[in-house]
């Protein structure tokens, strides 16, 4: 830059300057009617869209996919290029260069001119380090795996409801559907052991939830209970852990009332006088809170598994168990703790109340409908009865 361009420049600068905007209010102004718009954007986007829950972080689950928020993105895909032991060149050299480049930018680029296209050094190295971060943005978003969907559970319902459905599975066999223990059958390693209950007042007014959580994550060795948590060799994560301490706590602790909606989503569903039940809506919690525990696969049962309708008729060595209109099905004889060729008394160590006896049998009885549908359309119809002399209308 001369002289003259240089006094030009001076001259312009102080013509500007003469014009003016005020700070206050003009500026104050201007800065409050844009962050106004981008908070009314953000609480669009939060109410709208959200952002998805996660379980809490878990460093023993090694199945999850660690992946940052959008604006780290290109970082994380950087990172990928320098695997092992030449990882510090991706979180060290590189962006102390990049870093470096900015802040030096002003002694390298020495033009005094402000518009871009006079300013061709900083507007290449900008551009260039806009591009490649938005390209290793996308390869990111789109080479990185997405996440395995796990079990969530945010409200207090959901966690009991998560945790009966995680306790009928892994529990029920020692402890029984309502932790009223007993002596363990059919269980490899702990045959004959007497279990005390859980549910007890005993249990549940001197043991906290802390307590609770450690048992279960870490087992009791001693006393022949495994761990379940991910990082001593288990296969629960701390949220499905939590979630089963919120069910024993809600539900056996006479203490804590539990959510009403909670109480109704784990209840049994009653039958109506002529309803015949069905599968998915009465079936399938009675079978998950007091059957799914043993008949999974890797139990000893007899290859009879109950996770499924089709898995219930179909399944087992002495298939088929329930056989729609006989009473004498496998299953039926077992819930009524006959001993026959298929197996003993089932569950092992307690009797069903007797009412749920009734929703097994007329299920079986109805032709074993799987579901809420097929079972109305086979159940009785109220057929109108003819109106006594009393309620015979007279005619005037």
């Amino acid at each position: 830059m001369n002289e003259e361009q240089k006094q030009a420049y001076i001259e312009e600068y102080k013509q500007e300057k003469e014009k003016g905007v005020k700070f206050y209010p003009d500026i104050i102004y201007k800065d409050l009617i844009v962050a106004f718009a981008i908070f009314l954007l953000l609480v669009g986007l939060a109410i709208y869209i959200g952002v998805a829950a996660e379980p809490p972080a878990d460093p023993s689950d090694s199945s999850y996919i660690p992946r940052p928020e959008w604006y780290f993105l290109f970082l994380f895909q950087l990172l990928k290029y320098f695997p092992g032991q030449i990882e510090w060149v991706g979180t060290v050299i590189i962006p102390t260069i990049a870093v470096l480049a900015l802040l030096l930018l002003p002694f390298y680029d020495r033009s005094p001119f402000r518009h871009w296209k006079k300013r061709k050094v900083a507007t290449a190295i900008m551009s260039i380090v806009v591009i490649g971060m938005v390209a290793l943005t996308i390869l990111a978003a789109v080479t990185t795996p997405p996440q395995e969907e796990v079990a969530l559970a945010t409200t207090i319902t959901e966690k009991i409801v998560l945790g009966q459905d995680t306790y009928s599975i892994h529990c029920v066999e020692c402890h029984g559907a309502e932790g009223e223990g007993g002596e363990i059958v059919g269980v490899e390693g702990l045959e004959g052991v007497f279990l005390k209950s859980i549910s007890s007042q005993d249990e549940m007014y001197t043991r906290s939830d802390d307590t609770f959580f450690a048992i279960i994550d870490y087992g009791q060795p001693d006393l022949g209970m495994p761990p379940y948590g991910l990082g001593y060799g288990g296969e629960l994560s701390r949220g499905e852990i939590d979630a089963i301490v919120n069910f024993m706590r809600y539900t056996w602790d006479d203490r804590v009332e539990i959510p009403e909606e909670a109480a109704q989503a784990g209840a049994i569903p009653e039958l109506g006088p002529d309803e015949i039940p069905s599968y998915e809506v009465h079936i399938e919690p009675i079978v998950k809170r007091y059957c799914v525990s043993c008949h999974r696969p890797g139990k000893k049962n007899n290859n009879y598994l109950m996770r499924s309708f089709q898995e219930t008729m179909e399944t087992g060595d002495n298939a088929p168990n329930a056989i729609p209109g006989d009473l004498n099905s496998n299953n039926i004889l077992m819930i009524n703790r006959q001993e026959i060729e298929a197996g003993g008394p089932m569950p092992p160590t307690r009797a069903l109340k007797p009412e749920i006896i009734e929703i097994f049998e007329r299920w079986v009885l109805g032709g074993a409908p799987e579901t809420a549908e097929e079972a109305a359309a086979l159940s009785p119809t109220e057929v109108p009865t003819a109106p006594t002399p009393e309620e015979t209308p007279v005619s005037p």
